[in-house]
């Protein structure tokens, strides 16, 4: 009897959360009010492609492809990808002021920066995923999340994270 009456304790701290987030999300306006010039904000996203390879007894996980994706407070982005163990260049790019203003908002607006440091879990079993990791700092507070793919996650992954891990993924396309 215990279990359910933890599982539902558990959910109510997720749902609130999805009920303050989503109407957040489902804006499409951008809310430029609350950015402000002074702000100063870096983001670094990383995504690799990891892949668990067998050696007989033994089990290692290793990055076939690793993309990281850098970006300053004045717009300024740099990408870099490593592809079997070889680095290519790394691309110099520019955001234009409404890309990240709208970058910019979405962390401010949705409490991003509110969100604790959290390492979500890979399932034991998963064996070809994406892991994803971003750093970002807004005026002095710093936040670092990592995970991997909802199907290779242990946890839940809350929507505010997989929006970020969108809107930075829409600039890496851009920018290949």
């Amino acid at each position: 009897m215990a279990k359910p009456i933890v599982l539902i304790l558990a959910a109510i701290p997720i749902l609130a959360a999805i009920f303050i987030v989503v109407p957040q999300l489902t804006r499409p306006e951008i809310q430029s009010a609350v950015v402000n010039s002074e702000d100063v904000m870096t983001i670094q996203y990383t995504k690799e492609h990891l892949q668990k390879i067998s050696f007989g007894m033994t089990q290692s996980i290793g990055a076939d492809t690793a993309e990281v994706l850098t970006i300053q407070s004045d717009g300024s982005t740099t990408y870099s990808l490593t592809k079997n163990g070889y680095s290519n260049p790394d691309v110099k790019y520019q955001l234009s002021k409404d890309e990240f203003t709208k970058l910019e908002s979405l962390i401010k607006t949705t409490g991003f920066v509110g969100i604790p440091d959290t390492v979500y879990q890979v399932k034991p079993d998963a064996t070809n995923y994406e892991k994803y990791g971003l750093h970002v700092t807004l005026d002095g507070k710093t936040v670092n999340l990592q995970w991997a793919d909802q199907n290779a996650s242990q946890d839940f992954i809350p929507p505010i994270i997989t929006h970020v891990q969108s809107s930075l993924d829409d600039i890496v396309s851009e920018i290949k």
